[in-house]
């Protein structure tokens, strides 16, 4: 089943929106940009494509999972995505729509990466408090790191080098390419929900189910505390530079400082929020300094940090965004919301 929502904002002139059965759980689009995922409650995984974009009734819907699809992230093939789901399977679903399964575990897979490079070619997913680091294939499993409680969020850093990884009091950080399988433990006492890395390996951010986040700066371990949120952070993001942190948690853009000595004492940057709705999205454009940031009243906006500009993009949505990602090019921002609704927009004029 499926139905058409009125929207306003840029999607209206250069986008497309459809509601599914099932809340969205998350999206991304493929490496070669030409191809945005959204994955369901139910299992399904919804695939749009670039010159079919504005057009959501050619968007193919295929049945990859038995039960919620958790996550999905691009293959390390240019046209593909991986997926992970609450019925163990860890899926390749590629470009003509044929589906592989690539591992079967007794737990969720909730959490899958990917990181590709001219060196190296890796696919991550978590299970429980396992991390399978894997080939370029993803039919091989390179290294099996244990973890001592569920792992709640896993990142590369962005050379592929390392893979941290979040958990209760605190975070484990493994050299992919290292022979020892003893990962650096950066330690912090309660509940760690989700992680970012610095683009340039300066930091690790953690979110808390306390609500606040936790920080460790990598040169030396020096823990940086960043608080005063009103609920739980569920989304972050670092800027292309490292110059902010954007996060979710409050009814405005929360966006702590990684310069000039920051954010250790520095107060955050607010940035425009939606009538006082919570922010519960964020995702950094992958070149430029513009934050997307999705609200718990379906609203996605697109803020410059340096002017406060606010560009609307989808005004009038249904349930609140649970996800949000450009493509890596930038010229694609794909949202999700907890209703059904997925909404996919053309940047590429904007």
């Amino acid at each position: 089943m499926s139905e058409t929502l009125t929207l306003r904002g840029l999607i209206e002139k250069r986008g497309a929106s459809r509601v599914v059965e099932g809340h969205i759980t998350s999206c991304a689009a493929s490496r070669d940009h030409q191809r945005f995922a959204f994955t369901t409650g139910e299992g399904d995984v919804i695939v749009a494509h670039r010159s079919d974009l504005t057009d959501a009734a050619s968007w193919n819907t295929y049945a990859v999972h038995d039960g919620p699809a958790l996550s999905v992230a691009p293959d390390t093939d240019p046209h593909g995505f991986l997926t992970g789901g609450d019925d163990g399977r860890l899926c390749r679903l590629d470009m003509h729509g044929e589906i592989e399964e690539l591992g079967k575990s007794r737990r969720w897979v909730e959490h899958v990466l990917s990181y590709v490079d001219g060196k190296a070619s890796y696919i991550a997913a978590a299970m429980g408090k396992q991390v399978e680091l894997r080939d370029a294939t993803g039919r091989t499993v390179l290294k099996t790191f244990e973890h001592p409680s569920s792992v709640s969020g896993i990142t590369f850093d962005a050379k592929g080098k390392r893979l941290a990884a979040s958990h209760y009091n605190g975070a484990s950080l493994w050299y992919t390419q290292s022979k020892s399988n003893n990962p650096r433990l950066l330690e912090w006492k309660g509940s760690h929900i989700g992680i970012a890395m610095h683009p340039q390996g300066e930091a690790l951010v953690t979110a808390m189910q306390d609500n606040d986040l936790h920080g460790w700066r990598l040169s030396d371990g020096h823990n940086i505390r960043m608080s005063g949120y009103p609920t739980k952070v569920r989304s972050l993001s670092f800027s292309a530079n490292g110059k902010w942190l954007a996060t979710s948690g409050a009814d405005v853009v929360v966006m702590w400082p990684f310069f000039g000595g920051g954010p250790m004492g520095k107060p955050p940057m607010e940035l425009p929020g939606a009538g006082g709705a919570l922010c519960t999205r964020v995702a950094f454009h992958p070149e430029q300094e513009v934050v997307a940031a999705g609200f718990a009243d379906g609203t996605v906006l697109m803020i410059e940090p340096a002017t406060e500009r606010v560009l609307p993009v989808s005004l009038g949505g249904n349930g609140p965004i649970s996800a949000l990602a450009y493509s890596a090019d930038g010229c694609m921002l794909g949202f999700g919301t907890e209703e059904g609704l997925i909404g996919l927009v053309d940047l590429a004029a904007a």
